[in-house]
């Protein structure tokens, strides 16, 4: 703080041990108007004012406030980047990563897109099927019930839509299907196999082993298949059930063999050889044992001197001709 310099008047004491004045008054001298014909002299004092000291600053509370519920939160200010700042390379792995994701979602969406493009393409249309596998049916019969898939995608084709359509012919069982791009329908038809004949007036029906009718002959040499005698009305009773059920587990080549199929009892199936010579079954179980053991018997050679008359296969472990 700059200071302020004020002149004050200060006499000397005078000759002889005259009184001073007052500190602080400026005493009269002999200057012009004084009454003192003393000599004066002027002096100057520093008078420095005390300094003044700011009022102490109160101390900043500090206050913590919380946002209301919904209110807007001010933008955070954004931090400048540093200048200094050294940008480092981006590791090869996760490079190589990145262009892996990348690569697959790619092929995935091509594929993807391909696989559509494919099923509702008018390029794969059906245009030609074709049938194998049919014995009691015609290819012919096959392709006209299957009329209906022509001009269709081949990816739209599926096995239960061709089962569906084939349901009408009785002598289909199941079918199954092979799609030959760009326009060929393969399926592979497999029937139900006749296992014996009824008698139904003057003419004889094939049955399967469900009793299903598959078709009709005039002819009963003309089919190698054995028949039973109870007609065609049997085939919902539990003899023919018996019956059907063993004539189906005997190899094609021996069925071939039987003239006629009958049983007193579900316990008592008998089969008659196209030679006149007897089969004893019994009962349903164990058939395939059994069927097993009469094709051994079948082939075994035949001693003129010890004809056979009877092949008993009813305890299929011990089985025994006389």
């Amino acid at each position: 703080m700059a200071s302020t310099r004020k002149p004050t008047f200060k006499p000397r004491a005078a000759a002889g041990g005259g009184k001073t004045g007052t500190p602080g008054q400026a005493s009269r001298s002999s200057v012009p108007g004084g009454g003192s014909p003393e000599e004066g002299v002027i002096s100057a004092e520093r008078s420095v004012e005390p300094e003044r000291k700011a009022p102490p600053k109160a101390k900043a509370k500090a206050v913590r406030s919380f946002p209301r519920p919904g209110a807007k939160q001010p933008a955070k200010a954004a931090v400048p980047p540093a200048g200094n700042v050294i940008a480092f390379p981006e590791p090869k792995a996760r490079r190589q990563r990145r262009l892996v994701v990348w690569t697959a979602a790619v092929v995935t969406a091509l594929v993807a897109l391909l696989i559509t493009g494919a099923v509702y393409s008018p390029v794969l249309a059906v245009r030609t099927v074709t049938v194998d596998g049919t014995k009691l049916l015609t290819p012919d019969a096959v392709q006209e019930a299957l009329g209906d898939l022509e001009g269709k995608p081949l990816p739209q084709v599926t096995e239960d839509e061709i089962n569906t359509l084939l349901k009408p012919l009785v002598q289909v069982r199941s079918a199954t299907m092979e799609a030959r791009p760009p326009s060929e329908l393969l399926v592979h038809v497999h029937e139900r196999v006749p296992v014996a004949l009824l008698k139904q007036g003057g003419s004889f029906v094939l049955v399967d082993v469900d009793g299903v009718q598959l078709g009709v002959t005039q002819d009963q040499a003309s089919v190698a298949l054995p028949l039973i005698d109870d007609g065609a009305a049997a085939t919902n009773t539990e003899l023919f059930k018996a019956i059907a059920a063993v004539l189906d587990t005997l190899p094609a080549d021996v069925l071939a063999r039987m003239s006629t199929a009958s049983a007193a009892s579900p316990d008592a199936v008998e089969l008659k050889l196209v030679d006149g010579k007897t089969v004893v079954w019994g009962n349903a179980d164990d058939r395939e044992t059994k069927a097993k053991a009469l094709e051994a018997l079948l082939k075994m050679p035949q001693d003129p001197k010890v004809p056979v008359s009877i092949y008993d296969v009813s305890v299929p472990r011990h089985p025994f001709t006389k």
